[in-house]
């Protein structure tokens, strides 16, 4: 009797498992643009989100599930320059962009984005788990806001929690990448 509702149990799964798996994968093809890079996504469920996509789909983890509603900003890339929480962003509503995470925002393979950088340099990092939604959040300013004032990072920055209370080596990194950036243009003119 045990041995009989274990096999019936174990058939409900995998009929679970066969509808979730046709619910995933029948949907239409979509092209998104991830770090510079078309990429052609086979059939994502139209509910799936940007964060699992890009986790699970593509293996780019860098982008961190935190709360899972939007709230805390762990997950933040950007979608056509503009930052975005990935965990309430349905990809199917971004078909056709450009998306940006932090795997993207270094371009030189030689050394890091001045933001990051900036980041090791004012030593910020303490448990690290909502960096890299901190960094495109704040990359979302200084991509805007060459100079940003104090006022700007903190009403900027204010959307996107950090647990570990790391705020002004947040705010010091943030100004000491804005003049990392105004340097390097300026070598490049």
């Amino acid at each position: 009797m045990q041995e009989e509702s274990g096999w019936k149990s174990q058939g409900l799964m995998v009929s679970l498992f066969e509808r979730i798996t046709e619910l995933t994968f029948n949907g239409p093809d979509m092209n998104l643009f991830i770090n510079g890079t078309e990429r052609v996504i086979n059939g994502v469920w139209e509910e799936e989100t940007l964060l699992s996509v890009l986790r699970e789909y593509f293996g780019l983890i860098g982008t961190r599930f935190g709360c899972g509603k939007g709230l805390c900003g762990s997950c933040t890339v950007h979608v056509d320059g503009e930052p975005v929480r990935s965990c309430i962003t349905s990809v199917n509503n971004i078909a056709g962009t450009s998306v940006l995470t932090i795997e993207g925002l270094q371009q030189d393979s030689e050394k890091l984005h001045p933001l990051q950088q900036a980041w090791i340099d004012e030593r910020v990092p303490q448990c690290g788990y909502c960096h890299s939604g901190q960094i495109m959040q704040a990359w979302g300013l200084l991509s805007k806001t060459s100079n940003p004032t104090e006022e700007q990072i903190n009403a900027f920055m204010d959307s996107v929690l950090c647990r570990c209370g790391t705020y002004d080596r947040i705010k010091k990194a943030i100004l000491r990448a804005a003049v990392m950036l105004q340097q390097s243009s300026d070598t490049h003119v």
